[in-house]
């Protein structure tokens, strides 16, 4: 029996303990899998709390289904059938720029129609095709990409929101190549996004009768998914599929090399053995565990910067709200000068997110550019986010239901210079065989690109096994 030991209960623990027991099994291998998990509850990120019959999430609310590895995860969990896909309106998505809420264009025509864009912006953007690709070595800066190829207009209204609701980053640090990979690929193989959207475009219409799809270069696509009890029916469902034991309330301190695998030592001060040792955990936890074995690599997880978010969750009669909800929600451009980065039309994107005749307005607020709404007392924050909704969407009454979640480090940020963070993680993991990372700090901060990274190192731990036998 090879004793496993994985750190972190988050989606890509999980996934990654439920993948690793499905493939040592298939590979004919037996393994004993033990899941630690610091905090007392599973799922890390993901907590759909359910009071006075509001539905908040505290974390991601879904997934989108346009990939294929987190339905394949709910195949193998049995609760496909579950899925609740977001409403058709929702694919209606705003930015607030000049005291007004501007639909964000999805196609040609109506992004002439926009007044989001002036005309100068408008034509800036159309020369796109004519901006010759980077053929730099630097790690270019998702700013630094967007003035090139797009201008500063499209820049400040479009890409910066969007960074900003993605990954709660500024734009002026986060690497083009780590949070946008395939962006960064189709100005590399096509010249531009213009070209690249037109061969993609004509590809597709050639390929389509073959079955064959095609990626877009225009954006993530596909539909929000979740569940009507919210994303943490996908993290429960995991755990109840892993066949070893999930200890929760259990942090581990330090992981030390031994001759046949692994200590690791428990803040408890238990000790547990373990053949290998995936972790989970984010990056500065990881840090602290590798001190004694790998202070270079300690160091380099050190330097993957987190940021912080309070999320806020409003609860309000709908009569009381004036305007339209017909839609996903709006970002907000950092000039505007904002306390929030954006708010999600929780009720209008998912049905039951609020009780009959009321909805729910999700608020973030935070983020790379303003890490200090972290340390805000609570009652200044509620005043801060009715401020602005009022300003934005002219919403004057007291809400019924308020929540705040605060995370002190929400996501990781992938700054220039992140992909040679990883290569150098990698040499240091090669003088320490046995030792495998997933989680959100390295190849994606989505829920899909958790579980495809979380499949993939269940591949490699299998492999690794296989060899030694």
């Amino acid at each position: 029996m090879i004793r496993i030991a994985v750190i972190g209960a988050g989606i890509s623990g999980l996934s990654t303990a439920h993948a690793v027991q499905r493939l040592a099994a298939e590979a004919g291998l037996e393994v004993e899998t033990t899941v630690l998990e610091k905090k007392e509850r599973l799922g890390g990120k993901i907590l759909s709390v359910k009071e006075e019959g509001y539905l908040c999430e505290w974390g991601p609310n879904g997934f989108l289904d346009n990939k294929p590895m987190t339905l394949e995860l709910c195949d193998r969990l049995g609760i496909r059938e579950r899925l609740l896909r977001s409403n058709d309106n929702a694919r209606k998505r705003f930015i607030y720029s000049e005291k007004k809420l501007h639909r964000l264009p999805e196609n040609g025509p109506s992004f002439l129609k926009s007044d989001l864009i002036s005309w100068p912006g408008k034509l800036r953007l159309a020369c796109e095709m004519l901006v010759p690709p980077y053929r730099g070595s630097a790690d270019e800066t998702l700013a630094d990409f967007g003035r090139r190829r797009l201008g500063a207009e499209a820049l400040d209204k479009l890409i910066a929101p969007m960074v900003a609701g993605i990954f709660a980053g500024d734009p002026e640090t986060m690497s083009l190549k780590s949070c946008f990979p395939r962006i960064y690929q189709l100005e590399r193989e096509y010249g531009g996004l213009i070209k690249a959207m037109a061969r993609l475009a004509k590809k597709k219409r050639s390929e389509v009768k073959a079955g064959k799809v095609v990626a877009s270069a225009a954006g993530p696509g596909g539909t929000l998914t979740s569940f009507s009890a919210g994303i943490q029916e996908l993290s429960d469902a995991t755990a109840a599929a892993i066949s070893g034991t999930l200890r929760t309330g259990c942090a581990v301190v330090a992981i030390l090399p031994r001759k046949e695998g692994f200590e690791l030592h428990l803040e408890n001060g238990g000790v547990l053995d373990a053949e290998l040792v995936i972790s989970a955990a984010p990056a500065h936890a990881l840090a602290g565990m590798l001190e004694e074995t790998s202070a270079a690599m300690a160091d380099i997880l050190k330097e993957i910067p987190y940021a912080p978010m309070n999320v806020v969750c409003f609860g309000y009669q709908r009569q009381k709200i004036a305007r339209d909800l017909d839609g996903f929600g709006y970002l907000i451009p950092k000039k505007e000068g904002k306390n929030i980065l954006g708010t999600l039309w929780d009720s209008s994107i998912f049905p039951h997110r609020a009780p009959e005749g009321h909805v729910l307005l999700r608020s973030m607020m935070g983020g790379a550019t303003n890490p200090g709404a972290i340390a805000l007392g609570e009652e200044e924050v509620r005043s801060r986010v009715k401020a602005d909704l009022k300003e934005i969407m002219g919403i004057d009454a007291e809400p019924d239901f308020v929540r705040v979640f605060r995370h002190d480090k929400a996501i990781p940020q992938y700054v220039s210079g992140h992909g040679k963070k990883l290569l150098a993680l990698d040499e240091q993991l090669e003088k320490t065989p046995g030792l495998f990372l997933t989680g959100n700090a390295f190849f994606g901060v989505g829920l899909n690109d958790c579980v495809n990274a979380s499949n993939q190192i269940a591949e490699r731990v299998v492999a690794f096994l296989r060899q030694r036998q």
